[in-house]
């Protein structure tokens, strides 16, 4: 009897489809209100996890989701290299 090992699920908060967590990536916002992008998924604050999409990137931006549930402002800088992350996945998933 083999024991299959739980794999997490989270909610993308633009798309609304449950992933598993290592699909996905981490925005979070510290104590402080300091926004950041979380690879590990591990940084205290509260998070919201995003596909690693340019379009669902780029429709967080237009609609203002990501700010709404963090509940701060989100820079300008953060949908930047949330962007440069996507490009970067989407190379790694050609090459292979």
């Amino acid at each position: 009897m083999t024991i299959r090992k739980k794999i997490p699920l989270r909610k993308c908060v633009v798309t609304g489809e449950m992933k598993p967590k290592k699909e996905l990536i981490r925005v979070v916002r510290s104590k402080e209100g300091v926004v950041s992008i979380d690879p590990t998924g591990k940084k205290a604050g509260r998070g919201a996890y995003l596909t690693l999409d340019k379009d669902c990137i780029l429709l967080a931006k237009k609609k203002n989701i990501l700010a709404h549930h963090l509940k701060v402002e989100i820079e300008e800088s953060i949908y930047d290299e949330l962007l440069r992350l996507a490009e970067k996945e989407k190379q790694t998933e050609n090459e292979q």
